[in-house]
């Protein structure tokens, strides 16, 4: 309630801020000049009307979904709170309507309970933390996603958490492994496996539906990464081209890379030991999930280099949604034809996207140490090289297991099949789920120190 309450008043003072603006400008014959000169965060980036809609109604669904599940009285779980679905119909500013009127947006909560469970008694999230870490402002990636799966995702606020959008097959799969993902993560309070805090589906009017979830940020707010490699233990057409690497601070590096860098994780035998066990715990459940093409992630700060080169601010940016039109006609339902609906409606027709995201980042530069019992997120939100003698090291690492909602579907045999023809079947990226985490966790262990390398692992 107090959440949906500040959401209200936020809007109304921002109306009427907006409403301010536009006779100024109009009785001053100016455009939008001063808005212009603002600062941005790195490169203006070209987005159509549907985004921004899309970020506006992520937000108010996921306000109104989370209050409303996390103002009840916790509970155990039951079978049915895995399959469980939760439905809302909402007009432009926000109201819940009836399911029969005409709606400028719907959204669906997806295993609400169990979600809220996970982010509580698992990952240790304050709720109130979530949602206010969950405001009106975005920060845009430029790069998008690592992986190949298309899909494009938004970071909250203080960077902490990732807005992404999912293919409906992947929605689908989440939802049929739910019950052991919990298990898992049960057991395992220290996996390195995504951590899913919610799965929603968005809808427009006669639009598409869209399916998102809400996860950890694996970079830290507060430090600049040097180097990034995605890394599977496949080494056939895993390369990043090196001079193009050069000029991209940000490019997302992959395993060649990393074995034509001589590159090794840096660990000592407790660390190593530990990193090692959770590892394969994590392949294993993999394996028995029947998933491939997921990889390590690897976020790597060097300490003395520090923040001088400023890489976040040089490649985030910031929005603030200011929702454009929808065409459609005005709901029928009290309440949509309210004073405070028109006015939105006709602030969206008028206002200009290219405003959108004038604003200076802020971001951090300590660790916010809400991470600190986790084991390898301990260290400045990561897990700090060591010696051999375990004493720290000048280089920070940031790990996580990603894109893991890819089952072996009859699309991958194909494509395993398809690319066996022209390269070794062995080394190539998709390969059957137990002969995949095999591979995964031997170049995992090959890589860090002690481990040998990851050469052997290079295609002829």
């Amino acid at each position: 309630m107090q959440a949906e309450q500040i959401r209200k008043e936020r809007k109304r003072a921002k109306a009427q801020k907006d409403a301010e603006e536009a006779l100024t400008r109009v009785a001053s014959g100016r455009g939008g000049a001063e808005d212009e000169n603002r600062v941005l965060v790195g490169n203006l980036i070209g987005e159509d009307h549907v985004n921004y809609v899309l970020m506006y109604n992520m937000l108010t669904g996921i306000r109104i979904a989370v209050s409303r599940c996390q103002a009840k009285i916790k509970r155990p779980l039951t079978d049915e709170d895995f399959t469980a679905r939760h439905k809302f119909s909402f007009d432009i500013v926000g109201n819940e309507l009836t399911p029969s009127a005409k709606y400028d947006f719907k959204f669906k909560d997806y295993a609400p309970w169990v979600f809220r469970d996970l982010r509580e008694d698992y990952f240790q999230l304050d709720p109130a933390d979530y949602l206010l870490s969950l405001t009106a402002k975005y920060i845009l990636s430029e790069l998008g996603s690592p992986g190949k799966s298309g899909s494009f995702f938004y970071f909250s606020r203080d960077y902490r958490f990732i807005i992404k959008t999912i293919r409906h097959s992947e929605h689908k799969f989440l939802l049929s492994i739910l019950k052991d993902y919990h298990a898992h993560v049960k057991n395992n309070p220290h996996t390195l496996l995504s951590r899913f805090y919610g799965l929603h589906r968005v809808k427009l009017p006669r639009g598409r539906k869209i399916h998102f979830v809400i996860m950890n940020n694996l970079f830290p707010p507060h430090k600049d990464v040097h180097e990034t490699f995605d890394l599977k233990g496949s080494t056939v057409g895993r390369e990043y081209p090196e001079e193009k690497a050069q000029k991209n601070p940000r490019a997302v590096l992959k395993d060649l890379n990393w074995i034509n860098r001589d590159k090794m994780l840096e660990l000592g035998p407790e660390k190593r030991a530990l990193l090692t066990e959770q590892l394969r715990r994590d392949s294993e459940f993999l394996k028995k999930v029947r998933v491939m093409d997921y990889s390590l992630l690897v976020g790597i700060h060097h300490v003395q280099r520090g923040n001088r080169d400023n890489l976040r601010s040089n490649t985030l940016k910031v929005f603030s949604p200011s929702v454009p039109a929808i065409r459609r006609k005005n709901t029928q339902l009290k309440g949509s034809r309210s004073p405070e609906a028109i006015a939105m409606r006709r602030a969206m027709r008028e206002s200009d996207p290219k405003r959108l995201g004038a604003e200076t980042l802020d971001l951090p530069e300590e660790d916010t140490g809400d991470r600190q019992q986790f084991i390898f997120y301990q260290d400045e939100g990561g897990i700090q090289a060591t010696n051999e003698t375990n004493e720290p090291m000048d280089t920070l690492y940031y790990l996580g297991v990603i894109d893991i909602l890819t089952p072996y579907s009859g699309v991958k045999k194909m494509e395993h099949f398809w690319k066996g023809l022209s390269a070794d079947r062995h080394k190539i990226s998709p390969v059957p789920p137990n002969e995949y985490g095999d591979r995964f966790f031997a170049f995992m262990k090959a890589i860090m120190r002690g481990g040998g390398g990851g050469g052997r692992f290079k295609a002829e």
